[in-house]
């Protein structure tokens, strides 16, 4: 196979919050597990991170946004507390999924073939 043939498009997609990063591909698989695992504690072991990265990136999220994308909730004697998104986090992580998809196709072999695929962003 030449090496033209293994070229390929490629780019990556990030949302941004008064020209710093809030959510990219890394946040956005830590936003999925939290929804996904209902633990912040969880869904770090399950992405193979530390809490304490876990944490530290939604505090620098509620920083920049000036409002928290999880809810949490402490535990009692019986168990341990929990986290969701809340909505603005689900609206982060939905756009992010739906923006990456529109970018993925328009970068793909058929997407640049076709040349008709229209990227919108309406955040």
């Amino acid at each position: 196979m030449s090496t033209r043939a293994k070229l390929r498009p490629s780019c990556k997609v990030w949302i941004e919050c008064d020209g710093k990063p809030i959510l990219g591909r890394g946040g956005a698989a830590i936003l999925e597990q939290i929804e996904k695992q209902q633990s912040i504690s969880k869904a770090a072991e399950k992405l193979g991170m530390s809490y304490r990265y876990v944490w530290n990136y939604l505090n620098d999220a509620k920083s920049l946004l000036g409002e928290p994308i999880v809810e949490t909730h402490k535990g009692g004697k019986v168990g341990g507390g929990g986290a969701r998104l809340n909505e603005l986090g689900k609206y982060l992580l939905r756009e992010y999924n739906r923006i990456s998809k529109d970018v993925e196709m328009y970068v793909s072999d058929k997407g640049l073939r076709r040349r008709k695929t229209e990227l919108t962003c309406d955040l």
